[in-house]
């Protein structure tokens, strides 16, 4: 019917849309193809030729294949190159000829082309076709070795050893490559043209000038035992060169060829000259050759020598790179005083203390200090300047900006190095300078250790006086003072420096000087006096160390009655009664330990018993640890004493004690209580 639709077919639904698991690509398919399709085509048939005429067939529609491929692209040469093969194969020379000649039209600067062309008139053995051909190559393409080398390998295996020498000298006249050279004086050599090879290697040497085609030049000349014009090239190479282009390695190869002729003597002053000349950093293998040359056949000496100079390089190195790196300064210094050359010992002097550090800082100048000190003590000692010395010490001084910091090491050997020159008026004035510009505590030290062993004790107390002046609050100066006074004999004026010493308000150190007080007193055997000191030292402190002190020195005095115990126990009753008030428990648990000690050794039964029911007990409590802030950060568990003796006047004490019981209690019951209503939900 006209008017009911066509059914529309159905079409397939892919049901699982999934990629496959091996993918196949429209390569891969064309290639499968192309392969099924050259295991379908059968080989070509084998052709035999059995009449001159299907040889003529043959060859023709071969020519019509080649000049087809030509035609359709001349400029592939594997066209040109297969046609002319074939035309050989077939014999006919004078068609390949032609062939390769209308290649050459082509493209005549490709090398491929002249290579098989030439190589295909070798083999027909057609000389002077060949030699033509490679006379035109090497005129269109001089660059291009491989010519250069068959050309001349040509000649020489047809035994045309003129021809082949012209071509090398046509070759060398375009200045090729080192092989080229050593090729044309291998074949010199190979007929023993050694003359020849001689006047090569001087125009090869000239045209190259590089350091190993002179070595290379003089071992030929050693090799064919020319042992003076060896020399003669090497002394020519190094004049070639001059100071502006040495190189280590013509230094070693010369100094190793005069070792070979026993001329050690010269190969050392080679390498002498050498290590002179050529910058360090370039002569590490020179070290090391010529370490090694002085091992063999050097003396003690010589290896010392090489050693010294290499140890100079690395300092060298060193001190280019940071110049105020002292310590290097005093190994190189070190090194060159073993060598014991005054001049140069003064030239490194100069120039290590020429390096000045960049911050006026004292730390950095600690070390820079003892540069200048070890120059002066050269002086003095080893070159006995003593002009120079004191010239040394002036300029360090001068250096120096006192008003910032100073060293009073350099004021003080300066003093010394005048004394031992027997100028005492100049070591005192330089001494006075020196207190005068910058006081020192080791300065005043100094010059008060000089007086006292030249005996002059009244400059000794002036010195002190003035040192006192600048330091009153230095207990130790009190004490030397004092020290001074009582090895004089003067004990008056030594107890009158100490009283005026303790009453000085504020001290660095002042328990020692306390205590060395009381020590002169005792040392004087005046008992009473070193108790009188006792009493007013605590009257300014109540420090527990103070008490066993003064307990310590009541049990050492001296008495058949006993006194010395009962006086000890009443400073120890004493120092308890002042220490109740003091919040350290742990100085009157440390005088409460000694107490006891004490009585162990020296109380009785009741005195014993009363001390050790006076011992506190030690309780572990909690507190709160409080920040810098003030927050509160937890709590820490920390180590109380409590005192019996403290208890009974702290009757709130029991009320917290019986607290704490009542609180125990009843986490028990609540424990009990617990457990029970467990049980009975179990059953």
């Amino acid at each position: 019917m006209e008017g009911k639709a066509q059914k529309m077919p159905k079409v397939a639904k892919v049901k699982n849309k999934a990629p496959a698991e091996i993918q196949i690509t429209a390569e891969q398919l064309l290639r499968e193809a192309k392969e099924r399709d050259l295991e379908i085509l059968p080989p070509p048939p084998k052709q035999k030729i059995s009449d001159p005429a299907e040889l003529a067939d043959y060859q023709l529609r071969r020519r019509k294949q080649f000049e087809d491929n030509i035609r359709k692209n001349r400029t592939v040469i594997s066209n040109w190159i297969k046609y002319a093969q074939w035309e050989e194969s077939q014999k006919e020379i004078q068609r390949a000829r032609s062939i390769w000649e209308r290649a050459l039209d082509v493209d005549h600067r490709n090398i491929t082309i002249w290579l098989k062309y030439t190589e295909m008139e070798m083999r027909c053995r057609q000389v002077n076709h060949a030699r033509n051909l490679w006379d035109r190559a090497v005129t269109i393409l001089p660059r291009v070795n491989q010519f250069w080398y068959k050309y001349t390998y040509m000649e020489e295996t047809l035994e045309n050893i003129p021809g082949a020498r012209a071509v090398f000298e046509r070759w060398m006249e375009w200045q090729p490559e080192e092989q080229a050279w050593q090729t044309y004086i291998n074949f010199e050599l190979r007929y023993k043209e050694i003359d020849r090879a001689r006047q090569i290697y001087e125009r090869f040497v000239i045209t190259h000038p590089q350091v190993k085609h002179w070595i290379k030049f003089a071992r030929f000349e050693e090799n064919h035992a020319f042992i003076h014009s060896a020399r003669q090239i090497f002394e020519r190479a190094v004049q070639f060169f001059g100071d502006d282009y040495m190189d280590e390695k013509l230094y070693i190869a010369f100094a190793k060829f005069e070792e070979n002729q026993k001329e050690h003597d010269r190969a050392r002053v080679i390498y002498k000259y050498a290590l002179d000349h050529i910058p360090k950093e370039e002569t590490k293998e020179l070290y090391k050759a010529y370490t090694i040359h002085e091992k063999k056949f050097g003396d003690r000496s010589g290896i010392e020598e090489v050693i010294v100079s290499k140890r100079k390089f690395q300092y060298e190195q060193e001190i280019a790179a940071n110049p105020t790196n002292y310590d290097a300064w005093f190994d190189y210094i070190r090194l060159v005083e073993g060598q014991g050359e005054t001049d140069i010992i003064r030239e490194t002097y100069e120039r290590a203390i020429a390096n000045v550090p960049p911050l006026k800082n004292k730390d950095f100048w600690r070390r820079y200090i003892y540069l200048w000190i070890n120059y002066a003590c050269y002086e003095e000692l080893e070159a006995q300047d003593y002009d120079r010395t004191r010239q040394v010490y002036k300029a360090c001084l001068e250096l120096l900006n006192h008003k910032v910091f100073t060293f009073s090491k350099v004021w003080l050997l300066y003093a010394k190095f005048e004394i031992r020159q027997k100028n005492l008026t100049s070591a005192r004035k330089i001494l006075g300078m020196a207190i005068g510009m910058c006081p020192r505590d080791k300065l005043f030290r100094g010059y008060i250790e000089i007086e006292i062993q030249l005996r002059e004790f009244d400059r000794c107390r002036k010195l002190y006086e003035k040192f006192l002046e600048f330091g009153p609050e230095n207990c130790v100066t009190w004490m030397k003072f004092a020290e001074l006074e009582t090895l004089l004999g003067d004990f008056e004026r030594a107890r009158g420096i100490y009283e005026l010493a303790i009453n000085v308000p504020r001290l660095d150190m002042p328990e020692l000087l306390w205590k060395s007080y009381i020590d002169f007193e005792i040392a004087q055997e005046e008992p009473e006096n070193a108790r009188q000191i006792y009493e007013r030292l605590l009257e300014r402190t109540s420090h527990v160390k103070v008490w066993l002190s003064y307990a310590k020195f009541e049990l050492n005095q001296e008495s058949d009655d006993g006194m010395n115990i009962r006086l000890a126990r009443r400073v120890f009753e004493r120092a308890n009664e002042n220490l109740k008030s003091s919040p350290d428990k742990e100085s009157r648990v440390l005088l409460f330990e000694n107490w006891k000690e004490f009585e162990n050794m020296h109380g009785d039964e009741t005195s014993l018993n009363k001390i050790t029911n006076m011992m506190p007990k030690r309780i572990k409590k909690r507190q709160k640890v409080i920040d810098e802030e003030g927050n509160e950060q937890g709590w820490e568990e920390v180590f109380d004493y409590i005192f019996p003796e403290d208890e009974s006047n702290r009757p709130n004490l029991k009320l917290l004690a019986a607290a704490k019981s009542w609180k125990q209690k009843m986490e028990k019951e609540a424990t009990k209580e617990v457990i029970v209503s467990a049980n009975d939900n179990n059953e």
